[in-house]
């Protein structure tokens, strides 16, 4: 008795490809690019100053589109190709039908379908960057970054972790999907760009509201539904262990958010919308590294853990430590991103359950791969000691990997253009920078003939700026 038609191999449907497989991993591709474009992209124009409400959006556009070129040039191949050394891969590119219509080293998926996916993951990792360096940071200097960062750092942890020839990989990391490599990774990494950049205005630092909360939550929205994909993604299949990383993701997402803002409204006695989103992203975040290897009541462990120490790390240890008082991380992802990924890492190397580890990697020697808390249980104590041990290896990589190379990238960028905005385009943002601003409520005639009469630009002030919007006008 033959298949139906439908089930039927085919030319464009070779036997090894599971169709229900493939169209799962395109939807979650799907969904984890809609959390960049537009999830992130209004997150950040609505989370930011009003006169930086452009600029911020377009880093985040911008990003994305430079890091697809990027990956199928170069960095899939450093990704997840031949071994060039233990922590990096032999560079390629991805564009022939030849290899994309092949098996992924991966699931029964075409290669196309794992490139288009892990795309989306190296793209949300320097936009999440961008969270750390919004207001103030030049954009040349941003567009020579994204392709530089994402070569020399995110392909080195991507490799190290994810691809089996990976050092970190083969001692046994547990990076269910991305705790290290994306959110660790942004973190530290925006942390340090922050540091080379140096701080915004002193106004804007002091005060820098949200130009607008409703389109803030709408992406923060976006970014949290997104995250389906984002876990659910990461077996690269439809299996149940997708469907538990799911539920996970969303509980733990949950409690992380309602802890933040039950500690919110105890201290400072009013329900905080951004303090909400903070939670919810350090929810996202712990709980990516084990999504789908722990069970779902540890998940709300994990969640009562990130909504409440990054919030206390961010709202009263921060003032206290002057170093982190010094660096200008505008959106905070060293406390978001840096802190819940090692949260989740760790507590990853605490609650991962041996079943759940096997299915998710169906893979010889899976037994290594348990958590602390059930190495105990079962009399296990040194497997479980051990997997702790891997994590905090792979911790300990990720942190000093992108100090160095997001060092070495910003000093070198500064030796062709200046990180940082001049101080009378600062004052301006939007329309000094792009010629551009987000909320324009009359066309350009009317605009030029008020800056005439009536400038909101103090000429004085910032002549080379007025003189060039001025010139800009005229030839319009």
């Amino acid at each position: 008795m033959g298949l139906p038609s439908n089930l039927a191999p085919d030319e464009a449907s070779p036997e090894w490809m599971n169709k229900g497989d493939n169209g799962w991993q395109l939807t979650a591709a799907t969904l984890v690019g809609l959390q960049c474009v537009p999830g992130l992209v209004i997150l950040y124009g609505g989370m930011v100053k009003k006169k930086w409400a452009i600029n911020s959006a377009f880093m985040a556009l911008y990003a994305f589109a430079s890091v697809l070129i990027c990956w199928v040039g170069w960095g899939y191949g450093m990704s997840f190709g031949d071994k060039l050394v233990a922590f990096w891969g032999k560079p390629y590119v991805a564009l022939d039908e030849k290899y994309l219509l092949g098996q992924a080293f991966l699931g029964y998926l075409p290669t196309a379908s794992m490139v288009f996916f892990q795309f989306v993951f190296a793209a949300i990792t320097p936009i999440l960057i961008a969270g750390a360096l919004l207001g103030r940071m030049n954009f040349i200097a941003w567009m020579l970054f994204v392709p530089l960062w994402h070569t020399f750092s995110y392909t080195i942890g991507a490799f190290s972790i994810w691809c089996p020839e990976g050092w970190l990989s083969k001692l046994g990391v547990i990076d269910f999907a991305g705790g290290y490599v994306i959110h660790l990774s942004s973190g530290v990494a925006g942390f340090t760009a922050a540091y080379w950049v140096g701080p915004r205005l002193d106004k804007d630092r002091e005060r820098f509201p949200p130009n607008n909360i409703l389109m803030m939550l709408a992406g923060a929205g976006l970014l949290w539904m997104g995250w389906t994909g984002f876990n659910g993604g990461a077996p690269y299949t439809a299996s149940t262990d997708a469907s538990l990383a799911v539920l996970n993701t969303h509980v733990c997402t949950a409690t992380s958010l309602l802890t933040w803002l039950v500690l919110d409204m105890s201290v400072f006695g009013k329900p905080s919308v951004i303090g909400a989103v903070n939670g919810m992203i350090t929810g996202l975040v712990c709980i990516t590294p084990g999504a789908g290897v722990v069970q779902c009541w540890a998940a709300i462990l994990m969640g009562l853990t990130s909504g409440s120490v990054p919030w206390y790390t961010m709202t009263v240890l921060h003032k206290k430590i002057k170093f982190l008082r010094h660096v200008d991380d505008t959106f905070a992802v060293f406390h978001t991103h840096a802190l819940a990924g090692i949260l989740g890492g760790i507590l990853t190397g605490f609650f991962a359950v041996p079943k759940l580890c096997r299915l998710f990697y169906l893979v010889p020697g899976w037994e290594r791969y348990i958590g602390l808390a059930y190495g105990l249980q079962t009399g296990r104590t040194s497997a479980g000691l051990r997997q702790m041990g891997a994590q905090l290896a792979g911790i300990g990589f990720i942190v000093c990997l992108n100090i160095v190379m997001t060092s070495l990238v910003c000093l070198f960028i500064k030796l062709i253009v200046p990180l940082r905005l001049e101080e009378e385009v600062l004052q301006i943002g939007d329309y000094a920078i792009h010629g551009e601003e987000a909320y324009a409520v009359w066309d350009d005639e009317e605009k030029y003939e008020n800056t005439q009469v009536n400038s909101a630009y103090d000429a004085d002030e910032y002549p080379s700026v007025v003189s060039k919007t001025m010139s800009e006008f005229q030839m319009v």
